[in-house]
C-alpha cells in the first residue's frame, strides 16, 4: 500500500518528470529566463485519476477557480461516495452517467449545454475510456481527440487534461485568459506563435507564466 501511494504521490508532483530538461531549454527565451530563475524545479501537477480531472475540467470551463471549486463541491455532496467518519470520494463516472443531465444541473447550478457536456463525458468514461490506461499505452494523442468528440469539450479542456493526465509536455492553451494576460493581453494566434520557441516543453513554459500571473494578480481568473 505505501509503495502505492509513493507512486500516486511521485505523479502527482512531477518527481519522474524532466524538469531540468525543461528548464535548460526555457532559460534559452528572454521572457521565460527569469520566471525559471524565480522559480527553479517548478513541476507540472500531474493527475492521480484522469476521469476525475476530466470532468473537473468541464466544470472549469470559462469560469473562475472560485467558481469551479463551488460547481465540484455541489456534484460530489450531491453524487459522490461518504466514507464513515471520513471525506466524500468524488463520484465515479458510471454515477454520474446514470443520473442524466438534468439531474446535474439541478444539484451543481450548471447551465444546460454545460451539464450535457459533463454527462456526455461521464459517458465516454463510463463506457470505457480510461484516460489513465491511455497514457501508459502511449495513446494520448487518441484520447485527445476522444475528448474532442463530446460536444461541448474544446481544445483548452482536452490540452488540459493532456498536459495534466496524458503527460503531454508540450501541451500548450493559447486561448487561455490568464496565459494571454501574462503575455501582455495577446490574442490567441499570437500566444501559439509566441510558444514555438518554446517546444518541446511549452507545458512547463505554460505553468511558469499562470504562476508568474498568480502572484502579480492573485484575483485574476480566467
Amino acid at each position: 500500500m505505501l509503495g502505492e501511494v509513493a507512486v500516486l504521490v511521485r505523479r502527482w508532483l512531477d518527481l519522474d518528470g524532466d524538469v531540468a530538461a525543461a528548464e535548460e531549454h526555457l532559460r534559452s527565451d528572454a521572457r521565460l529566463a527569469p520566471l525559471v530563475a524565480a522559480r527553479p524545479g517548478l513541476p507540472v501537477p500531474r493527475s492521480v485519476c484522469g476521469a476525475e480531472t476530466a470532468l473537473l475540467t468541464v466544470l472549469g470551463q470559462q469560469v473562475s477557480l472560485a467558481a469551479a471549486r463551488t460547481f465540484a463541491g455541489r456534484l460530489v455532496a450531491a453524487f459522490g461516495d461518504p466514507a464513515a467518519g471520513g471525506p466524500t470520494a468524488f463520484p465515479e463516472p458510471a454515477v454520474l452517467a446514470a443520473a442524466g443531465p438534468e439531474a446535474l444541473r439541478a444539484a451543481t447550478g450548471l447551465t444546460g449545454a454545460r451539464s450535457r457536456t459533463l454527462h456526455a463525458l461521464a459517458r465516454l468514461l463510463a463506457g470505457g475510456l480510461d484516460l489513465d490506461a491511455e497514457r501508459e499505452a502511449g495513446r494520448g494523442e487518441a484520447a485527445r481527440a476522444r475528448l474532442l468528440a463530446v460536444p461541448g469539450i474544446g481544445p483548452w479542456t482536452a490540452d488540459l487534461v493532456a498536459l495534466r493526465v496524458l503527460d503531454e509536455d508540450d501541451a500548450f492553451l493559447p486561448g487561455d485568459l490568464v496565459l494571454r494576460r501574462a503575455l501582455g493581453g495577446v490574442p490567441a494566434a499570437a500566444a501559439l506563435e509566441t510558444a514555438g520557441a518554446w517546444r518541446p516543453w511549452r507545458g512547463y513554459a505554460l505553468l511558469h507564466l499562470w504562476t508568474a500571473q498568480v502572484f502579480t494578480d492573485p484575483g485574476g481568473s480566467r
